[in-house]
């Protein structure tokens, strides 16, 4: 976004993680004045509060009462940063606007409920902005980003991996998989991606190679590709040794302590295209 586009007060659903306090930072730096928090009991971060101008605390569900908080607060564009768990997606108390709109949905996955979330928001005049919104700085090009410089075979590896999770996140299972010596160990599903680094590493025993894709036509709005210093801790506790991300399509937290970590850890980060 450039300078003439920069609202004065943009909202913000936030998840766990170290992602709603990286969008934070740069909103912030890019000239937003006035943030509005919408937070979630057991996900959001509490020491957030005093990081905003105003905050409110939901359970997941309560569409119609989030609404009117941002519109009480004259928020028209809002940001969707951080996980909300799988199990708090699919253990709601939906009030009556989110038991209507969970009806008209044809499925029921992460990513349709987000969509109708989105179209909510929409008719009431609230815009949802991409989710890498002052973030594109955050995503590397392709080649190698932290850690040791990975032999030929493991670039191999990674980009058999890469066609893998391209086809598994196509037919919405998942967007990781965890790959070695050409074999397919685990693939992602509802358990999401620190569970499958863990399951595919006890069966590569050392050695394996785990790669993160964007889905086709994925929605940037809510559903972009992140890593941070709990994927490399939880890669190299698995004996996964290597890493591969989209390129420009994943958002890489926190850097410099990710450069640490797969420096000290010996876990090679890299960007396929």
């Amino acid at each position: 976004m450039g300078d003439s586009t920069i609202p004065d007060c943009i909202g913000i659903i936030a998840g766990n993680g170290i992602y709603p306090i990286t969008f934070i930072r740069a909103a912030r730096a890019a000239g937003v004045t006035k943030l509005v928090m919408a937070a979630f009991t057991g996900e959001t971060n509490p020491d957030l509060a005093d990081k905003v101008e105003a905050i409110d605390w939901f359970r997941v569900g309560q569409l119609s009462r989030m609404i009117k908080f941002f519109k009480a607060q004259g928020v028209k564009q809002v940001v969707m940063v951080g996980q909300i768990a799988p199990r708090n997606l699919f253990d709601l108390r939906p009030d009556i606007r989110t038991l209507i709109m969970m009806a008209r949905l044809k499925q029921r996955n992460a990513e349709s409920l987000f969509g109708g979330i989105a179209n909510e928001l929409g008719k009431d005049g609230i815009e949802l902005l991409p989710a890498t919104t002052y973030l594109e700085d955050l995503m590397p090009p392709a080649g190698h980003i932290a850690g040791p410089q990975p032999k030929k075979r493991r670039w191999e590896d990674a980009q058999y991996g890469f066609k893998i999770a391209k086809e598994s996140s196509r037919m919405d299972i998942g967007q990781t998989v965890v790959v070695k010596n050409g074999t397919v160990l685990a693939v992602e599903a509802f358990e999401g991606t620190n569970e499958a680094i863990k399951r595919g590493g006890a069966l590569g025993r050392g050695g394996a190679t785990m790669v993160k894709v964007s889905k086709p036509n994925q929605d940037i709005r809510f559903d972009v590709p992140v890593v941070g210093p709990e994927t490399i801790r939880t890669a190299a506790n698995a004996g996964v040794d290597l890493i591969a991300v989209e390129a420009r399509m994943t958002i890489v937290l926190a850097r410099d302590k990710v450069d640490t970590l797969c420096h000290d850890l010996k876990v090679a980060l890299i960007a396929v295209a």
